[in-house]
């Protein structure tokens, strides 16, 4: 029995090995193909080289968890390479898929929710609170400043400004079980910050970007409520309800949430991609910048308010990961997904790879309670 199961472990291995041998000759003609001035016959091979890549790792433990972001990668290559296939369908316009699958993400998130997720507030309401308060003053901060200083055009600049003005993403608990933090907490500020959202959001777009577009405070609160607050409602009721009767959509939503997040992505990316190669490696730079002080900022500011370790941890995590999503829903309502939602875009895959590597370090690190 046991030599059948080594055997086995050791085939699945092999293919793993034989998948990440494909996607090493995939980039190393991606390689080639720059060298000699030819990138734009190079897209096949990249987004190759990337999905089989994210196949691959999961085979080996330390690296697995990269596996969805190099997925959101291999799509994001695709969406510039070929922005035609994911703008339209047949007559029908791609964008309007945006707001429904941000719904359908945020319900995904109200059936998973329940009274248990807001005891932690109770037991623990200093930590929250600094969880909750280094959301919305130190990332809206830190993205005004970034957004200030960049020289952008003003829709780009706006569009930094709404990432650092949003809720914790809802991938933030995953991140912080692996790093050891206390994922109690990071439930507890996702929830919080993402139920006062849509009031807390237009009234820091008004105050930060108002010099960069025109915000209309109430539309953009409603619109937000639409987005956020009706299908998380539903999603409570639904978990109130009907948890446990319907088993195959409890299993199927995390799988729904994921694609949702990937069409989102390339959606944005594929409407940015003139924007995005003209400014791509700054913006990047920009929002890579105020992804890794969130991350900082956070451990530091748990730390001068005497947090445990774990606790630093969380905060940290639960700061400098935003609900891009989120944002890209809200620029989608203001019709500006292909400016404002670009930076938003960006900052999927990015954060994804930065909070895994995070929590990859911290996974290592025995943490003191």
């Amino acid at each position: 029995m046991s030599t059948t199961f080594y055997s086995s472990r050791l085939k699945n291995k092999l293919i793993y090995r034989y998948v990440l041998g494909i996607s090493g000759i995939s980039m190393a003609i991606v390689g080639w193909l720059f060298s000699v001035g030819k990138p734009t016959e190079a897209g096949p091979f990249l987004i190759v080289s990337l999905a089989t890549l994210s196949i691959g790792v999961k085979g080996f433990s330390w690296v697995s968890g990269l596996s969805f972001t190099l997925l959101i990668l291999s799509v994001v290559a695709a969406s510039l390479y070929y922005p035609d296939f994911f703008l339209t369908i047949g007559n029908y316009e791609t964008a309007g898929l945006i707001t429904p699958l941000i719904q359908v993400i945020m319900f995904g998130m109200g059936t998973s929710m329940g009274l248990n997720d807001f005891f932690a507030l109770a037991k623990s309401p200093k930590a929250v609170l600094v969880g909750v308060g280094c959301q919305f003053t130190l990332m809206p901060g830190l993205a005004f400043g970034i957004a200030f200083f960049s020289g952008f055009p003003t829709e780009i600049a706006a569009g930094i400004i709404l990432l650092g003005c949003a809720p914790t993403s809802v991938a933030s608990p995953v991140m912080c079980y692996l790093a050891k933090a206390n994922v109690a907490l990071t439930i507890t500020i996702v929830s919080v910050t993402t139920l006062i959202a849509p009031f807390v959001i237009p009234l820091l777009m008004k105050l930060l970007a108002d010099g960069f577009i025109e915000i209309d405070v109430l539309a953009m609160m409603w619109n937000i409520i639409q987005i956020v607050l009706v299908p998380i409602g539903a999603g409570l009721l639904f978990n109130k309800f009907l948890s446990g009767k319907a088993i195959w959509l409890d299993k199927a939503m995390p799988y729904i949430s994921m694609g949702g997040i990937v069409l989102i992505v390339a959606i944005i990316m594929a409407a940015g991609q003139e924007s995005l190669l003209n400014m791509g490696l700054l913006l990047i730079l920009a929002v890579l910048i105020h992804n890794l002080l969130g991350y900082l900022s956070g451990y530091w500011v748990g730390r001068f308010f005497n947090l445990n370790e774990q606790d630093c941890r969380t905060i940290s995590i639960a700061t400098g990961m935003q609900n891009a999503g989120l944002v890209s829903g809200i620029a989608k309502t203001m019709g500006k997904i292909a400016t404002v939602g670009l930076a938003s875009a960006v900052c999927g895959p990015l954060m994804g790879f930065t909070s895994s590597v995070l929590a990859s370090y911290w996974n290592s690190k025995e943490s003191k309670k």
